[in-house]
């Protein structure tokens, strides 16, 4: 017997109950690459969209209302997520007041060229975030950057600082993207630039280690902002319970289902199914997405 083809996706014909906007969706193809210890090329997540038409039905499918599109990215070549950000810049442009972009940018020396072309195309319509991951290389602690190195994060810094946009971090549990660095740039560029940590610092040990400084990222003025995307389950109970009680940085997270690498709803799930209140839902699935965002579309 063949092997059976999925279903097309289909748009919701009832409502999820709630508004959801989310913060964190990648498009475009990804091309097979041999991970770790893979005997051939595999592609571990699907394809993010790659046109006006198919982003739209993927919202539709989620009852997502408005979301922020990222760059697909993963394998080790520095040019790759690069060449997505046309992509991006057309959807974004494409997207009737529903999509925002943040463009790929690198920290990285090598990339400078790349980093530059990208710059230049901040101010197309809709972009209003900047994209940096040290998966590739770096690292995020600014006390091992070179000069080089320290100029090129300040170039890009700048510019997100000059149009009030945020850099939009992917942080992961261990190496070059551990939290800690981030807390080092935090410290020095943190109360002018706005900063948007991915999947909360990143595992258990990035988790803590935020969670831990929170309040007093909130209450020392710093611009941090977060999404719930791949957290661990008890770090974002414990961060909702904080919020719930305190009201501490009720305004600075919000909700991204990180497709095609997450799903949607196990994502969703995290924030709906928690025991708080119902004011804190709707600011984290929307309304400070919207605050942050989408209140800048066009």
């Amino acid at each position: 017997m063949g092997e059976k083809l999925a279903e097309p996706e289909k748009p919701l014909t009832m409502g999820i109950g709630r508004k959801v906007y989310s913060v964190h969706n990648h498009v475009g193809r990804l091309e097979p690459w041999a991970f770790y210890e893979a005997r051939g090329p595999i592609s571990p997540a699907d394809p993010g969209p790659e046109t006006a038409e198919e982003l739209d039905l993927f919202m539709k499918c989620r009852g997502i209302e408005k979301t922020l599109i990222i760059p697909n990215y993963g394998i080790p070549i520095q040019e790759q997520p690069f060449g997505h950000n046309e992509l991006v810049a057309s959807l974004s442009q494409q997207g009737e007041g529903k999509v925002a972009g943040a463009l790929w940018m690198s920290g990285l020396p090598r990339n400078r060229e790349l980093t530059e072309g990208a710059l230049r195309m901040l101010d197309r319509p809709n972009i209003l975030a900047i994209k940096m991951s040290y998966l590739l290389g770096g690292t995020a602690d600014p006390n091992q950057w070179d000069g080089q190195t320290l100029r090129q994060h300040e170039t890009i810094f700048r510019a997100a600082i000059e149009r009030d946009i945020p850099i939009h971090f992917h942080t992961s549990p261990g190496g070059g993207s551990d939290i800690t660095g981030f807390f080092e740039i935090i410290k020095r560029w943190g109360k002018d630039l706005k900063i948007h940590l991915v999947h909360m610092g990143g595992g258990v040990s990035g988790h803590i280690r935020l969670l831990s400084q929170w309040r007093d990222l909130i209450e020392g003025g710093y611009n941090v902002y977060l999404d719930t995307s791949w957290a661990i389950g008890f770090a974002v109970r414990k961060l909702l319970q904080e919020l719930d009680r305190t009201g501490i940085g009720v305004d600075r997270v919000m909700f991204g289902c990180d497709e095609p690498w997450s799903d949607f709803e196990s994502e969703f799930w995290k924030i709906q199914g928690a025991k708080i209140s119902d004011e804190i839902k709707e600011r984290i699935f929307w309304g400070n997405a919207e605050a942050q965002y989408f209140s800048k579309l066009v």
